[in-house]
């Protein structure tokens, strides 16, 4: 007999059982949605259940589609979103939505108010969303552990009232935590309506019994809430995980191209794909880049090419192929696009040509930009920095020669290979062991201490400012990040003396060694760029005594010194 394989998917069972017991409307809703095809490894799974307030006239409306709205609208997040986003996003629109239906429009209020708690396991992490009374409880080695709590603020000893729950406020707060899933752990959602009957102790014994057969398991639950007397909806979901995918960052798609062959060396004339090569564009040790015409539309288009160096290196290969990925998630008129090469037979990608120059070829040719240009090109680039903010993705390699102007003066970001995916790093760390390949002049301090946050482009884009301004680096050329931190700002009107003292508060602030003194967003950079802000226009006008103590007494000190020498000369010439 063959040897059991392992299993190395995202594998499940569960069971849902919900009755109306005693009440004439079920306000119970429960569900389990698993996604399917490459969409397993960036969303997972995601199960909820929810108890509609039985005051409300609304909630048994409102319980059922608050769990269908998030198993729905989950899945429909961009994937580069962590869990946490995505869940909160998508469970804060839908708050707002219950709570605009129960507003009187005519005098007739109709409350849409239910609980609801919710279940994400994507890659080996399971992700719990919770609000109000309904539970969610971990059954792990015999032993039942409740990951929830309720959201019920007791009055007496007999009157109660659920605090906080979907539809009461256009504002709500969701508990939120991540925690290790492992093959056998079993997950149980109920209501209230079983809880008020059933002990944990209960509830452990029941799974204890017949947790090997999630559908007896679930009848016996509810039945014996409803036997015990429970006057409520009694709901309960079962889902057992039986597979776990091995931790990896690539997706489908990449793990589909890493099996194509490297293309043979190519050169002007050869037709591949669909594509004809016109010229070599640029060649490093790490890739080859030619520009080539579409055969079927004429368009041109950019081919790029993996090095035959790195053939068996993977981490290469997983950075080419994560460049991809990135590339076909983004539009922004600021950052190139990564084409659809649906005849692809060989590994590389196909990107938008752009004519033009790099920004670093701009800056050589014009070493002290005026301020205006400057500024349309920064704000330029901060468009394209958001597109991938709104991403949650991060460039960490922004610089001049990573941006193309064309002759019309469209600037975009270019060379996507360093763009950290906060949605990817859920699923492997692709970023923990590796060091940064930022370049040492534009990379933020943090980076190299795995601190990843939106300061740390902002750091690079107020270093490509600086540069604009004044041709030069705000600390000078360094072979490594850290010696930052050990050196001193230059003022960049020591360079361009043309320039306002508060451009120069603002370059100074955007490129701040400590992330926690940079500016927080893009917009407040780009602002203080064109607007004059007052704390550092006052900072320059203070004497030299409150902006530097120690400068002035220094300087005091050194021309007390002079005079007394001069005195000594004049006296002793007498």
């Amino acid at each position: 007999m063959a040897p059991a394989q392992a299993v190395t998917e995202l594998k499940v069972d569960y069971a849902c059982r919900s009755e109306a017991g005693d009440k004439p409307e079920n306000a119970d809703a429960a569900a389990l949605r698993l996604a399917e095809g490459e969409a397993v490894l960036t969303k997972g799974l995601a199960a909820a259940i929810a108890d509609g307030m039985s005051t409300s006239e609304g909630g048994a409306a409102a319980s059922r589609i608050a769990v269908e709205s998030f198993l729905n609208d989950y899945f429909a997040t961009p994937d580069s979103w962590t869990v946490k986003t995505s869940g909160g996003k998508v469970l804060g629109a839908l708050n707002r939505w219950l709570y605009a239906q129960g507003q009187s429009l005519h005098g007739v209020p109709k409350a849409m108010v239910t609980t609801f708690t919710g279940l994400v396991i994507k890659s080996t992490t399971a992700h719990v969303f919770h609000v109000g009374d309904s539970r969610l409880y971990r059954y792990r080695d015999g032993e039942l552990e409740l990951l929830t709590r309720d959201h019920r603020v007791w009055l007496s000893e007999d009157r109660e009232f659920l605090s906080r729950a979907l539809g009461v406020e256009p504002h709500v707060d969701i508990d939120y935590r991540a925690l290790p899933t492992e093959v056998g752990d079993l997950y149980l959602f109920v209501t209230d309506g079983l809880t008020s009957q059933l002990t944990d102790a209960r509830m452990r014994a029941v799974l204890r019994a017949q947790g090997d057969n999630l559908r007896a398991c679930a009848d016996r639950l509810v039945e014996e809430a409803l036997k015990a007397g429970s006057g409520d909806n009694v709901s309960c979901l079962l889902l057992r995980v039986e597979g776990l995918p091995e931790p990896r960052s690539e997706d489908e798609l990449a793990l589909r191209l890493k099996e194509l062959p490297f293309p043979p060396p190519l050169e002007p004339g050869m037709k591949i794909d669909g594509f004809e090569i016109l010229r070599e564009v640029h060649a490093s040790k790490r890739s080859e880049v030619f520009l080539a015409r579409d055969i079927e539309t004429g368009g041109r288009v950019v081919i790029k090419v993996p090095s035959a160096n790195y053939r068996d290196d993977a981490a290469y290969l997983d950075g080419f192929l994560h460049e991809e990925w990135v590339g076909r998630r983004i539009r922004s008129p600021h950052v190139v696009r990564v084409l659809e090469a649906p005849r692809r037979r060989f590994l590389y990608q196909v990107v938008e040509y752009v004519e033009g120059q790099t920004l670093r070829q701009w800056i050589d040719d014009h070493p002290q930009t005026h301020i205006n240009r400057a500024r349309e090109f920064l704000q330029q680039i901060a468009e394209g920095l958001r597109a991938l903010h709104r991403m949650e993705m991060l460039h960490l390699d922004l610089k001049p020669d990573n941006v193309i102007v064309d002759g019309k003066g469209l600037l975009k970001i270019i060379d996507l290979g360093s763009v950290r995916v906060a949605g990817t790093a859920e699923i492997a760390a692709r970023f923990d062991d590796d060091v940064p390949q930022g370049t040492a002049d534009y990379m933020a301090p943090e980076v190299l201490e795995g601190v990843y946050t939106r300061q740390a482009d902002i750091y690079s884009l107020g270093v490509i400012a600086y540069e604009l301004l004044t041709g030069h680096l705000p600390y000078g050329e360094a072979d490594h990040p850290r010696q930052i931190a050990r050196r001193r700002y230059r003022s960049a009107r020591e360079f361009n003396p043309q320039l306002a003292v508060w451009v120069d508060g603002a370059l100074r602030r955007a490129v701040h060694p400590d992330p926690r003194k940079r500016y927080d967003t893009l917009s407040e950079f780009l602002y203080d760029l064109s607007h004059p802000n007052p704390r550092y226009v006052e900072r320059e006008l203070r004497p030299l005594i409150e902006r530097n103590p120690v400068g002035f007494w220094k300087a005091l000190a050194g021309l007390l010194a002079a005079a007394d020498l001069l005195l000594l000369y004049l006296w002793l010439a007498g």
